[in-house]
């Protein structure tokens, strides 16, 4: 009996954690803010080539992209109409959103309707992606289920203000964006055409992306409607699903970051060129890959760097998953591998792609240095901008000071 005991009481220990406590919430905001200012930063970047990249004036035309999404079934409300003012509605929306997602606002539903901007874009344009805009579509739908707003954003600091405020009063604000929402759903259902299906053609199997929208506006009004006149042990329940579905996003999204990496490693050795140490050799040479020709054919001429930078990526690649039992030596290789990401942004040209990967790489940085950065930069921030200084209480911090995967 005593035998069973230790791993039953184990169990329990690690389903109170994963129920009870959102981990690696620094991680989480990291990731929020970070995917968001990449894509942001990305659709700022194409505004004055929008109508030729994903709009009317492209050459992978409306009706061409029409025939492929019926056949992939991919998400995209793009297809809802042809008309410029519809493209730059969605355009004008994923601005906005991914703006306010990155600065945390309503992180519920700014995560949903960013979300629905990354796919529709890149759904729109399926050719025109890389690597970097994997990633961010990947990301895009597990932000969703995660509580990316817990530090880091301008709902933490509302819920401290409300917290410090007994009498506050109902979410006006809320209540008013969640009604919009709703009726924003109604018409995409009655006049939206493709696209909202209740039971296929969604993000999984046997469930649609009406289905999965309608419950998700549902799930928020419930969650209002239980915070607000049932505090108590409906909350608490409440609580327990939002606490295991962000956990279960978090380790999705970890496990994503491995698969990529090992992918990519595996692949890289059953190939010649890198297996002969000359495959970074090439895209030196390649104009589109040159940002800086005299930089790239200075390392490129230098055998002895491209044969320790060949064989050093592939190494990496491979080895990382499995440093993740080895606390020192998964950050020492975090910082190598971030350090690569800078040195393809400057060297090949794809700030990012280099981005995307360094803020998910960010999934696995240790929460002590999150801290540490983020109290450097209240302090930055402070000494700028001094007015803005308040007596709010300390945030509270409800992850205890046991060891994580993530730090």
């Amino acid at each position: 009996m005593s035998t069973l005991r230790t791993p039953l009481a184990a169990l329990t220990r690690g389903f109170d954690r994963v129920t009870g406590t959102s981990l690696g919430r620094y991680q989480t905001a990291v990731i929020r803010i970070g995917l968001s200012f990449t894509w942001l930063c990305f659709l700022l970047r194409e505004w004055p080539d929008r109508h030729e990249l994903y709009g009317p004036d492209g050459p992978w035309s409306w009706d061409m992209a029409r025939r492929l999404i019926a056949d992939n079934h991919s998400f995209t409300v793009l297809m809802w109409s042809d008309s410029t003012f519809w493209f730059e509605c969605v355009y004008a929306g994923a601005l906005v959103s991914s703006a306010l997602l990155m600065l945390g606002w309503r992180t519920r539903t700014m995560s949903v309707l960013s979300m629905i901007g990354v796919l529709s874009l890149q759904n729109r344009s399926v050719f025109l992606g890389d690597g970097g805009d994997n990633v961010i579509h990947l990301m895009a739908l597990y932000t969703v289920l995660t509580r990316c707003g817990l530090v880091w954003s301008l709902d933490a600091r509302r819920a401290r203000r409300r917290g410090q405020d007994p009498a506050a009063g109902p979410d006006v604000t809320g209540i008013v964006l969640w009604a919009l929402c709703g009726l924003a759903l109604i018409a995409a259902q009655l006049f939206g055409g493709t696209g909202l299906s209740w039971t296929t053609d969604g993000p999984l199997p046997g469930l649609g992306w009406a289905t999965a929208l309608w419950g998700l506006w549902l799930v928020q009004g419930v969650w209002w409607a239980v915070c607000r006149y049932a505090p108590g042990e409906p909350r608490t329940v409440l609580d327990a699903f939002a606490q295991l579905a962000h956990n279960a996003a978090l380790l999705v999204i970890m496990v994503e970051v491995c698969l990529i990496y090992a992918t990519a490693g595996w692949y890289k050795i059953q190939g010649s060129r890198w297996q002969d140490g000359t495959a970074l050799y090439y895209p030196l040479h390649l104009d589109y890959f040159s940002p800086w020709p005299e930089l790239s054919h200075a390392l490129a001429g230098n055998g002895l760097m491209v044969l320790l930078l060949s064989y050093g990526t592939v190494a990496v690649q491979v080895a990382f998953p499995f440093t993740l039992l080895n606390r020192r030596v998964k950050n020492v290789l975090l910082a190598l591998m971030m350090a690569e990401h800078l040195g393809i942004a400057v060297t090949l040209g794809l700030p990012f792609f280099s981005l995307a990967m360094i803020v998910a790489d960010a999934v696995f940085l240790p929460t002590g240095f999150l801290r540490r950065v983020g109290e450097l930069t209240g302090r930055a921030r402070d000494r700028v901008l001094p007015a803005r200084r308040k007596t709010l209480p300390p945030q509270r911090e409800d992850e205890t000071a046991s060891r994580t995967l993530v730090g």
